[in-house]
């Protein structure tokens, strides 16, 4: 669904959820200025038993001047109703009558059937959700620099202080809209009260702790999620404690914060782990978070109390993965396949031709953000799941030919979640990689030995000592022909697409 699409309705309410917290409030105060701006009839609302009371948002509504209403149970809303960080007819939001409706929210879906939805609930915020919509429509943020503060700030509290985030686009709203620091160092400090305070102290007090895995789950009273990433700091700093979890209710779901400080555990990794199937998690190595659909977990989980779920959830992490460091492994043959790697278009750009030689430059995908300066034989290529990873000239000439067929990213990668971008560090400025990117294809041939596997393996490559890769059952662990420490993980979608089986090597 786009924007533009609700644009033929004159008389627009937008409710944010009960009881709204920070990113309601910046999302629906974003879609609240692109309406206003299409000369709409707007209205934005919310409802519930409680009036906001805490400091931090009442200081956002008058700082930001945000004309957000509470309004009492009406019989019907005339014109078009948006819910925003919720879905119509869902638990945390009181149902208003209307004829017309539309979603926008970036939790799991629990309301099917409206036709007018955009729910991604792979993004940190429902403002970053707001304000790619928005973008599409080409909406100017640089004149908006309260509405891009409030987004900010949306994206800030969601995701415990940015140390949560795990998608490209919750990056780059980050990067993007223009946004008065010392307003949020103004509600950042405004934001805990004595009350969580002491729900802090008393969570600390009720910890289950596994001493052959060295981890740490507490439940907490419901409270804003920022105490939840306050206490498993807290709590990681104790000895003996590598990793933990720590949660509480929020309405209908679970909001998780995780925290590790080994090298073979990255909290982002565990968190997605924790939510599988039943929410979304994700972050950074050491600081990461989620949150789990209670109405998933009932149909999963009918019988297990929250607490036993986390802790066999946490136990099944542990029991079922096995590490290998590929400088010291040494490889079991048995019962695995030659294979001959297919010769596929992929993508390269000569990064001199976008950016002058020895600028800064920033590259970001879903693996996360890579750092480097444009040099004379630079190249960046892009593979079939549209990764990016950086080559020399020499070297890519030694591996590669390059083809006439023009570079299409629709056609020459696998999955399209996110395109990757490459910003000017200099001045902040974002280029479309794959619009510039040329077609090249192996040059040689490559040969591996690989395996299915039936449990979860992390590698710990002969290149990187402190970051795995992480390879799940059905994945394929695979060892090249030529070096048996060249040990890596092919995902298991993605292993037919690029090897063929061979009779021998």
């Amino acid at each position: 669904m786009r924007l533009k699409e609700l644009e033929e309705f004159e008389r627009i309410t937008i409710q944010c959820h009960d009881n709204p917290d920070a990113d309601a409030i910046a999302s629906g105060y974003g879609l609240f200025v692109y309406f206003s701006s299409k000369n709409k009839d707007v209205a934005l609302i919310y409802c519930g038993k409680n009036r906001i009371q805490k400091k931090n948002l009442q200081l956002m509504i008058e700082k930001l001047e945000i004309p957000i209403q509470y309004v009492e149970k009406e019989d019907a809303v005339e014109g078009l109703l948006i819910t925003v960080d919720c879905q119509y007819g869902a638990g945390n939001v009181t149902k208003l009558e209307a004829t017309e409706i539309a979603i926008i929210d970036h939790h799991q879906i629990e309301i099917e059937g409206i036709k007018l939805s955009e729910i991604r609930s792979n993004l940190g915020s429902c403002s970053t959700l707001v304000w790619k919509m928005m973008s599409d429509e080409g909406f100017d943020f640089q004149k908006e620099k309260r509405l891009g503060t409030a987004l900010y700030y949306g994206l800030f509290s969601d995701t415990n202080q940015f140390t949560e985030i795990y998608n490209p686009l919750d990056m780059d709203m980050k990067d993007s809209v223009p946004c008065e620091k010392s307003m949020i160092k103004l509600f950042r400090n405004s934001n805990l009260s004595l009350k969580e305070l002491e729900i802090a102290g008393i969570a600390m007090l009720r910890h289950i702790y596994n001493d052959e895995y060295l981890y740490a789950i507490i439940k907490s009273q419901p409270c804003d999620p920022n105490i939840l990433g306050l206490i498993s700091d807290f709590l990681l700093q104790v000895d003996g404690v590598n990793t933990c979890v720590v949660y509480n209710e929020q309405g209908d779901r679970y909001k998780i914060s995780v925290r590790s400080c080994i090298k073979e555990v990255d909290a982002s990794e565990l968190a997605a782990f924790l939510t599988e199937k039943i929410g979304s998690g994700g972050g950074h190595r050491e600081k990461a978070g989620g949150f789990i659909s209670k109405r998933l977990y009932d149909e999963y989980f009918p019988t297990l109390h929250s607490e036993a779920y986390f802790s066999q959830r946490m136990n099944e992490y542990f029991d079922n993965c096995e590490i290998i460091t590929a400088g010291e492994y040494r490889v079991d043959y048995s019962g695995m396949k030659d294979y001959k790697k297919k010769k596929i278009p992929v993508g390269y750009v000569k990064a001199s031709e976008v950016l002058a030689v020895g600028t800064p430059i920033m590259i970001r995908t879903l693996e996360g953000d890579i750092d480097m300066v444009v040099e004379p034989d630079l190249i960046i290529m892009i593979g079939v799941k549209g990764e990016i990873y950086p080559i020399k000239e020499k070297k890519f000439f030694q591996c590669y030919q390059t083809l006439e067929e023009k570079y299409n990213a629709e056609k020459h990668t696998i999955r399209k979640e996110y395109v990757p971008t490459l910003r000017n560090r200099l001045d902040g400025s974002s280029k479309i990689l794959t619009d510039y990117a040329k077609t090249c294809i192996a040059s040689q041939e490559t040969y591996i030995h690989a395996i299915a596997l039936d449990h979860m393996v992390k590698i710990f490559t002969s290149k990187d000592s402190e970051k795995y890769i992480l390879g799940r059952p059905g994945d394929f662990l695979a060892v090249g022909s030529e070096d048996e420490h060249d040990i890596y993980i092919v995902e298991k979608d993605l292993f037919d697409k690029t090897y063929d089986l061979t009779v021998h090597i």
